[in-house]
């Protein structure tokens, strides 16, 4: 199961939502970085933070390295963590050994994997394997801060309710566990979600990506193009069903003179006046911000009865599900893809 990512940095995910641990490896990662232990911990705190409407699963997320650091310094040896898994509850899941849930993996996964795939919570296919990619991408935006190179997001909308605000604040976004442009959002937001829960039902929403001080000319045209490794870095991401740069689809909707982005000298630089296209022409970055948006579908494990089949009887049966489970995934998401564009950015940069 599973592939490795990058070409400069190469990153693997192992593990299962209910197994006994998670964790990935890094290779080819540069040696001499001393990590910033506190930094790591505050982007897990964020991808893991509680809420009413989040699943009841309780994960410490405390990770051990295994190998590639020396009294805190990066060896350049492969770089291996483990994250272990404390809270699992495999029998929540026994019933679905048959049942496949609308939306999830189950029923591909057990056609690909002729049955031997584990279910419970997701298996290998679970939300739970962000936690290595957040560590992951954590260790990178270390080197991309550095640099100078931040990254941020934050919930653009949940449901039906849309922020119209845009945010700036890169420090404010990183900090916070639910990130929003606009605060008086964020209630209606949690009261969105809330809504969906106590129907025994979900939503989803989107989240805007920001890349601040990436320089021009990062990428290549065509098969590796920014866009298109960091399209394929969120798809990978759990629950993302689309992404769109700058205006993404609304710049169909444009004309050339106004879709075109003009170029003028700012204090002695090279600037775009407007950034309709995210700061990506021709596959490679303009010295704009990198701007896109990633759609998150809504939560498919929900506690209304659905109309599925026993993959094994193949008769039609009724599932009503039962276990812990989110409501809406979309405010712990932004930690997720803050990470998966941080370990993009660095291995367009040569990974170091």
């Amino acid at each position: 199961m599973g592939a490795v990512f990058g070409k400069n940095i190469q990153f693997a995910i192992f593990g299962e939502s209910h197994g006994p641990a998670i964790g990935g490896v890094m290779s080819s990662f540069p040696h001499g970085v001393k990590l910033d232990l506190p930094y790591i911990d505050m982007f897990l705190k964020r991808r893991n933070h509680k809420a009413l409407y989040t699943t009841k699963r309780q994960e410490a997320d405390n990770y051990e390295i295994l190998s590639g650091v020396k009294d805190g310094v990066t060896t350049g040896a492969p770089l291996a963590f483990i994250i272990r898994n404390g809270d699992t509850r495999g029998k929540d899941y026994s019933e679905l050994e048959n049942l496949v849930r609308p939306g999830h993996s189950d029923y591909p996964a057990f056609i690909k994997y002729n049955g031997f795939n584990d279910v419970s919570g997701g298996g290998h296919f679970s939300g739970r394997l962000t936690a290595p990619l957040t560590f992951a991408g954590s260790v990178a935006r270390q080197i991309l801060r550095d640099k100078g190179i931040e990254i941020y997001s934050y919930v653009v909308s949940v449901g039906n309710i849309k922020c119209p605000v845009d945010s700036d604040n890169a420090k404010e976004m990183q900090m916070a566990d639910f990130p929003v442009a606009d605060e008086s959002y964020k209630e209606k937001f949690i009261k969105e979600i809330e809504s969906a829960a106590k129907d025994g039902d979900s939503v989803g929403g989107v989240i805007r990506c920001v890349i601040k001080n990436i320089p021009a000319g990062v990428g290549e045209p065509f098969f590796h193009s920014v866009e298109s490794e960091i399209a394929s870095m969120m798809f990978s991401i759990p629950a993302v069903k689309g992404v769109e740069f700058g205006k993404g689809f609304e710049i169909t909707r444009m004309r050339g003179s106004e879709a075109n982005d003009c170029y003028e000298v700012q204090s002695g630089k090279i600037k775009t006046v407007t950034n309709n296209n995210g700061g990506v022409t021709g596959g490679i970055t303009n010295g704009s911000d990198v701007v896109f948006q990633v759609a998150i579908k809504p939560t498919p494990s929900i506690f209304k009865p659905q109309n599925t089949v026993n993959v094994n009887t193949k008769t039609n049966e009724v599932l009503q599900l039962k276990g812990r489970h989110d409501s809406c995934i979309v405010p712990r998401a932004t930690v997720a893809v803050e990470s998966g564009a941080a370990l993009v950015v660095l291995d367009l940069l040569g990974g170091k």
